[in-house]
């Protein structure tokens, strides 16, 4: 069945998404206040330059907290506008009229798709790139948050070759302990062995005070030298991996990331697998607390729109919090990565399903 967009479906629409955007404005610029208060002392050193703090971080900060908040902002506007609805008994004479609150809920549906198609555009493709510039502020002038050292990386440099190393500076770019494994058919037929490694430029490493033992049979071949230069198909960010580098990649990126490190064996990537799944779950996100918040305030009770927005907020925190809590589940190892993106949006979609059938009629 084919719906046309009414007058007031063009109203409803306007209205949200305008509540929307000013939920955004009234909220990221209360914490753009208290950020700025935070880090004054920061920015007042001499070496920060006024610039880099607008042009840096500012203007990348704004759509990196809007975009994360989307939820609680969509949660927000569709709480107060059809609260305010409701408490005017606009929404009782619409359903008065005729009109069933399955159609009432289209232009919601119309403006969570909307916001679902801006935040997945922003959060895959936009504020990747501008979180890198945003972090490297941070780093250079608030607090310096990347790694410069690994312990006991363990990986597979291509099929059959496995590389280790037991300590990695990213200062020096050494590596130390250093061992290269070469495998075929699952016997090991050679075997390098360096007191340190040193990256020099994109694959090309230099390997020092090294002995390299060739096995062909019972027969054992070894060399050995002070130093040799050598190529290997990976760097050092294979391996130096900050909790923020998932945020600076766009979602293509994310998933060749993800499956090259699979490949590698590299299994400290739960973080980016997180992250991964959580750009898609957030789409659904949009349109499943807008559906519980339609269906929660579209009916005129006696607290009025204040006890609607109450519980609205503490809905839309109660699902920010049980985000936050399942991502930790999922980097400890107990849940996988997938569930913890998507288990939220089950049980908040059992929620919008029960509120929906006591919504009004």
């Amino acid at each position: 069945m084919k719906y046309k967009l009414k007058r007031i479906d063009k109203y409803i629409i306007k209205q949200f998404l305008g509540t929307y955007v000013f939920a955004i404005i009234l909220i990221i610029s209360i914490s753009v206040v208290f950020d700025i208060n935070e880090k004054i002392d920061k920015f007042l050193q001499p070496n920060v330059p006024l610039k880099a703090i607008v042009m840096d971080y500012y203007m990348n900060f704004v759509p990196y907290f809007a975009n994360l908040f989307s939820p609680l902002f969509t949660f927000i506007a569709v709480i107060f506008f059809t609260s305010k609805l409701a408490d005017n008994s606009e929404i009782i004479a619409m359903l008065a009229s005729g009109m069933s609150f399955r159609r009432l809920m289209m232009p919601y549906a119309v403006s969570a798709a909307i916001i679902a198609i801006v935040t997945f555009t922003l959060n895959s493709f936009i504020i990747p790139p501008a979180n890198n510039t945003r972090i490297d502020f941070q780093n250079k002038y608030i607090k310096n948050k990347e790694m410069t050292y690994a312990k006991n990386v363990q990986l597979e440099v291509e099929p059959g070759v496995f590389a280790y190393f037991d300590r990695y500076e990213a200062r020096s770019n050494m590596g130390y302990r250093f061992s290269l494994e070469h495998f075929k058919d699952k016997k090991l037929i050679s075997r390098l062995t360096a007191n340190s490694i040193k990256y020099d430029s994109l694959y090309t490493w230099t390997v020092i005070d090294y002995m390299i033992r060739d096995f062909k049979g019972m027969k054992e071949t070894i060399r050995s030298g002070s130093r040799q230069d050598t190529t290997l198909t990976i760097v050092p960010s294979d391996f130096l991996i900050s909790v923020n580098d998932c945020e600076t990649m766009t979602t293509p990126e994310l998933n060749v990331y993800i499956n090259r490190q699979k490949k590698r064996g590299i299994g400290n990537i739960q973080t980016f697998q997180i992250e991964y799944h959580k750009r898609f779950a957030t789409v659904m996100a949009a349109f499943i607390l807008t559906t519980i918040g339609a269906a929660l305030s579209s009916r005129k009770i006696k607290g009025g729109m204040g006890l609607n927005i109450g519980i609205g907020l503490a809905l839309s925190f109660s699902y920010i919090l049980f985000m936050t809590v399942t991502s930790t589940f999922a980097i400890n190892g107990y849940v996988s990565p997938m569930v913890a993106a998507w288990i939220p949006n089950v049980i908040y979609t059992v929620i919008a399903i029960f509120l929906y059938r006591r919504a009004p009629r």
